[in-house]
């Protein structure tokens, strides 16, 4: 147990060391050797985890949507876009996620990394929630769910790489709520609008009540 315990904590160590290295530095101009010296490890330990550079860029690719968990909500519509501002604000501090954003845009790495999957993966994510919120009355009847978060999915991504050209991300949140606030009134019913809160400080107040749950069950 110790050992595999050992093992899994050696894996997530090269994995936020290899995503701060890609963020930094891209696929191409990222080293074996960076990710090593970064990660504390041995070349020994990184290939038993990683056989090629190609897999570890792939795995961290595939780390992006667990940075989007949140507590299920009665009001499936909130819960995507807490889902939104949370990925937000988890991006302005976790190396991981970052790493995994730019290799999803990177278009230098190799044919054997797949950049599709974490947009598919968020889609696969996001639909069945947004075709709950229009089971339960939220959506607007024209609203065609899959669509949407495809919508969602891209719009976001390009808000994203916009914020960190201009401020390295520390206006995303806001950039997020403006998204919101156009987006909003085209997809769901009139009478949920004022409830829904869209606000740029929505994704710390998520959070800070997720730490707070945390301390209370430990």
């Amino acid at each position: 147990m110790a050992k595999q315990e050992r093992a899994i904590r050696t894996r997530r160590a090269i994995l936020e060391a290899a995503g701060a290295v890609f963020d930094e530095h891209g696929y191409t101009s990222t080293t074996i050797a960076m990710v090593l010296e970064r990660a504390e490890v041995t070349k020994g330990a990184l290939y038993f985890h990683f056989p090629s550079k190609e897999s570890l860029a792939q795995a961290v690719l595939d780390e992006q949507v667990p940075f989007g968990a949140i507590p299920s909500q009665p009001c499936k519509l909130q819960e995507v876009i807490d889902i939104t501002f949370v990925v937000g604000q988890r991006l302005l501090s976790n190396a991981l996620l970052r790493g995994s954003v730019r290799l999803a845009v990177d278009q230098c790495a190799p044919p054997g990394v797949d950049h599709t999957g974490p947009f598919r993966q968020w889609v696969d994510h996001l639909t069945p929630l947004m075709e709950q919120a229009s089971k339960q009355g939220e959506l607007l009847p024209t609203v065609e769910p899959r669509n949407t978060v495809e919508l969602l999915v891209g719009s976001f991504t390009g808000i994203q790489l916009m914020a960190r050209a201009l401020t390295g991300r520390s206006d995303l949140s806001r950039r997020l709520s403006v998204l919101w606030s156009h987006m909003l009134p085209s997809i769901a019913v009139p009478g949920l609008l004022l409830g829904l809160d869209s606000g740029a400080d929505r994704g710390v107040r998520v959070l800070d009540s997720l730490d707070a749950l945390d301390k209370a069950v430990s």
